[in-house]
C-alpha cells in the first residue's frame, strides 16, 4: 500500500513557474514507477510525465519542453517542474504509482496505475 500526497499547487501568473511535489509513504518506494497526470474541468485526465524506477523520464508529446519530472528515492518523492505556465495548464495535478518489475518500465495510461494522490490545484491567470 502506498499513500501519495501532492503539494506545491497554487495561483500563478502566465509565464511563471511552479514546482510540484509528491511524497509517498509506505514501503519500497523505489519499486514503483510514478507518473504525473492532470485533469482540467470538463476534460479527461491526461498524462503529463512519467518516471521509471531507474529515474528515466518520459513525457506526453504535448508536454515536452516545459515540464520536468524527477524522483528522489531517498526522500520517497517525485517532483514536477513546470515552466512558462499558460492558462491552458490550469488543472488539478495528480501523482500516481504503479509497482513495476523492471527498472526502465513506465506507464502512459492512467488505468495502469494502482495508487493516486488527492491532487493539487494549479491555476494560471492570464
Amino acid at each position: 500500500q502506498v499513500q501519495l500526497v501532492e503539494s506545491g499547487g497554487g495561483l500563478v501568473q502566465a509565464g511563471g513557474s511552479l514546482s510540484l511535489s509528491c511524497a509517498a509513504s509506505g514501503r519500497s518506494f523505489s519499486n514503483y514507477a510514478m507518473g504525473w497526470f492532470r485533469q482540467a474541468p470538463g476534460k479527461e485526465r491526461e498524462l503529463v510525465a512519467a518516471v521509471s524506477r531507474s529515474g528515466s523520464a518520459n513525457y506526453a508529446d504535448s508536454m515536452k519542453g516545459r515540464f520536468t519530472i524527477s524522483r528522489d528515492n531517498a526522500k520517497n518523492s517525485i517532483y514536477l517542474q513546470i515552466n512558462s505556465l499558460d492558462p491552458e495548464d490550469t488543472a488539478v495535478y495528480y501523482c500516481a504509482a504503479k509497482q513495476a518489475m523492471y527498472g526502465d518500465t513506465w506507464y502512459r495510461n492512467s488505468n495502469s496505475y494502482d495508487y493516486w494522490g488527492q491532487g493539487t490545484q494549479v491555476t494560471v491567470s492570464s
